[in-house]
């Protein structure tokens, strides 16, 4: 059977790792294959070399719109620090839209999906990208469906997944759904990368962590939160530091902030639990008394659906010891 043929696109300005990582995983399906199943290409848009975002320079073995085939196997489209600010020129989009038609599957590592959305290949489609930039996503291409917890989705011909490395997880599924899982382990095994990533990206998000919004007297009340994450931050006490009626810090609050009040202290309180568990191995009583919680059920619950996995899982991964 003849070789899969895998390009890559890689814009001026592209992470490195977003193309080589998943570089390295289909050329080491070929390996633990022992024959080469995937011909890989990294396809650029103007010079032969392609400067990354660390400076450093790729070489592209093909040029879009010119010298690249209209047709690949798999099409990927890498991201890049500032990609979401990119604009394609009609003739790349042109050939994206093209390319992207005939591929047996197509799809983007990181921020590459905003190039994808440009061509309107996203539309009607859920997608993930790194969670920094999945609301600018969701909101620029409000016709897709936009999952930023998501590792990697795969629907119908679009294969998309979240920031950097994720792109090896990605690369990892499509060498896993064309040779099957015993190849797909085995390459992971020699990546020393797993097989399966437990939980979703918002583990590692940082969110939480953004400087004070709104007016001078929203911002002392934000500050006072994250000091104090254990204490009872109920509207009226809030308002009250503020020197506010409750209805009008409440409106205020989320106006200026774009969040309610019980949703600011929240993600502050999981950012103390975060904190708690990658520096201390106290027990989970101990952490929620700290961070604000009822009880630890009370954690668990707030910290699975903000975090995507359990404080257990989270420790296991992110304890600096």
């Amino acid at each position: 059977m003849a070789p899969r043929s895998v390009a890559i696109l890689a814009l001026p300005g592209v992470q490195l790792l977003d193309v080589a990582g998943p570089l390295d995983v289909f050329a080491e399906a070929n390996v633990q294959s022992g024959e080469e199943v995937y011909d890989l290409a990294i396809v650029g848009t103007g010079a032969d070399t392609i400067l990354t975002s660390s400076g450093r320079r790729l070489v592209a073995d093909l040029v879009a719109p010119g010298s690249a085939p209209m047709s690949f196997d798999t099409l990927l489209v890498a991201g890049a620090p500032r990609m979401h600010e990119t604009d394609l020129d009609g003739g790349l989009v042109d050939w994206l839209v093209t390319v992207a038609r005939q591929c047996r599957r197509y799809g983007s590592v990181c921020s590459g999906a905003f190039l994808l959305g440009q061509a309107g290949l996203l539309d009607g489609r859920r997608v993930t990208t790194h969670w920094a930039v999945a609301e600018v996503l969701a909101a620029r291409y409000p016709e897709a469906s936009v999952e930023a917890d998501a590792i990697c989705l795969f629907d119908g011909p679009l294969r998309t997944a979240a920031g950097v490395t994720a792109g090896l997880d990605l690369a990892l599924a499509l060498v896993e759904e064309d040779l099957g899982p015993e190849i797909a382990r085995r390459v992971a095994s020699q990546l020393v990368m797993f097989f399966r990533r437990g939980g979703g990206q918002m583990q590692f998000s940082r969110r939480g962590l953004s400087a004070p919004a709104g007016r001078s007297a929203l911002q002392e009340v934000q500050r006072w939160v994250a000091a104090h994450p254990a204490e009872d931050h109920a509207v009226e006490k809030l308002a009250g530091r503020a020197g506010m009626s409750p209805r009008h810090f409440a409106r205020l609050f989320r106006t200026e902030t774009g969040l309610t009040p019980a949703a600011y202290v929240e993600n502050v309180r999981i950012e103390a639990v975060r904190r708690l568990l990658e520096t201390d191995e106290i027990v989970l009583k101990q952490v929620a008394s700290a961070c604000g919680f009822l009880d630890a059920d009370t954690l668990r619950r707030a910290f699975m659906r903000r975090v995507g996995t359990t404080p257990a899982e989270y420790r296991r991964r992110h304890l600096h010891r």
